[in-house]
């Protein structure tokens, strides 16, 4: 299947050759800027073969593979710039499923190329960890299926609006995990426990980082139909005192389609978020947003809004990834001025997808109001990416550029960064 970079700020923009293709693709969604440069990135799932016989499961398995190599070059004004290139990928082999059960086991390895690579403190470790090696196995579980339910034990990749796989480098997180789904109609419902993590944005150094004292216990129902997606989602996220994430929060978005004309499609979105404190985490918020997209004719235009609210000492928590607020983008996040302050984040963006060709831009202004000792933040993120793909190779280039207007420095000053990628499934 071709797979096509998508720019949105809540809804994702693909483009095929006929129309019927685009009016259902253009439903897809994908919730940030984040996701969407993550989603540049994603393999192919082969579907699973169904088997009468316990010898077939191995027989029949699915071997799904990715080869990437990305180099990442960070310059940033009065200090050294670092870069490096990696060269990794997964290897997963999946088995056919027999009576209801089928299980599946994931290697991820990334290793820098060390000619390609900065030396010391010229050495961006971002890719494959201060080492400049990383090897884990991502995924290791059993799954069982039984009409429309299904339960997951062990590691895999998970998607959720706090907890997801945020796959923008070259290792994705993936969660040690027990999760249920049940299917109903339109209707999708989600709930287990999340022990662990792994990724880069777990930190490369130290894989396996618990996501709570106790893990992380969720749920969450879903609806989507042709017109309108809904969701509503609790997490309970334990710890101990002064626990950086331990929080209870509660999530819910509600999106509209609207076909304008057979060709001019307009998406509105709707989301709030709200964390209460535990164990004297610091975290506590309540976030707001909406967002809009106009699609016509592989040309989407877009706007998104997020308002944190001010809580005196206490910060907003993405989760474990990327996170789920409209304006996230490439790099920046609310959650990183949000401390003791009201916070109101806007971004804009435009998205053109042309035969193997696509383009995406994206500008976003966050601004801080003056927190409880009088300092205020205002960072200025741009995204601007193209990739081309053919068949099951695609080659992309992300850069962005990030400026201070306050110089604080709060999220390292004005900086840019470029990544290139290559990669090719199996």
């Amino acid at each position: 299947m071709k797979k096509i970079i998508n720019l949105s700020l809540i809804t994702s923009l693909l483009v095929t050759a006929s129309f019927a293709e685009e009016e259902q693709e253009s439903r897809e969604r994908i919730h940030s800027v984040k996701k969407a440069i993550a989603s540049v990135q994603d393999s192919e799932q082969k579907e699973l073969n169904v088997v009468d016989g316990f010898a077939h499961m191995f027989q029949d398995g699915k071997v799904t593979a990715q080869i990437r190599t990305m180099y990442s070059g960070i310059n940033t004004k009065g200090t050294t710039d670092i870069y490096a290139t990696a060269l990794g990928g997964f290897l997963k082999y999946e088995l056919a499923e027999y009576k209801g059960f089928n299980a599946g086991v994931e290697f991820v390895t990334a290793r820098d190329i060390e000619s390609l690579s900065g030396e010391g403190a010229s050495r961006n470790d971002a890719l494959s960890s201060s080492a400049t090696e990383y090897t884990q196995m991502s995924e290791a579980y059993i799954n069982y299926r039984y009409d429309a339910l299904n339960i997951r034990v062990g590691k895999q990749s998970i998607d959720t609006p706090l907890a997801d796989s945020d796959d923008i480098r070259i290792v994705a997180n993936s969660f040690e995990a027990y999760i249920a789904t049940y299917e109903l109609k339109n209707f999708s419902f989600m709930g287990g426990a999340i022990l662990s993590w792994q990724g880069t944005d777990a930190g490369l150094d130290a894989p396996w980082q618990k996501t709570g004292e106790d893990g992380t216990y969720f749920g969450g129902v879903s609806y989507s139909d042709e017109r309108v997606d809904a969701s509503l989602w609790y997490y309970n996220i334990n710890g101990v005192a002064g626990d950086a994430t331990a929080n209870n929060s509660y999530y819910a978005d509600l999106v509209g389609h609207f076909d304008l004309t057979k060709e001019l499609f307009l998406h509105l979105g709707l989301q709030y978020l709200k964390q209460e404190e535990l164990d004297r985490s610091g975290v506590a918020s309540n976030i707001y947003g909406a967002s809009a997209e106009v699609v016509y004719q592989g040309l989407g235009l877009n706007v998104a809004y997020n308002h944190s609210a001010k809580e005196f000492n206490k910060q907003s928590f993405s989760g474990f990834g990327g996170g789920t607020l409209f304006t996230n983008m490439d790099n920046m996040i609310l959650d990183v001025i949000s401390l003791d302050r009201d916070v109101d984040a806007i971004v804009t963006g435009f998205s053109y997808g042309y035969g193997d060709f696509n383009f995406l831009y994206a500008y976003g202004d966050f601004s801080g109001d003056a927190d409880s000792s009088g300092i205020k933040e205002h960072i200025v993120e741009q995204n601007i990416g193209a990739t081309y793909e053919h068949n099951e190779f695609m080659f992309g280039l992300i850069y962005t550029v990030e400026n201070d207007k306050e110089a604080t420095a709060i999220n390292g000053g004005d900086w840019n960064n470029l990544r290139a990628l290559l990669s090719y499934n199996f």
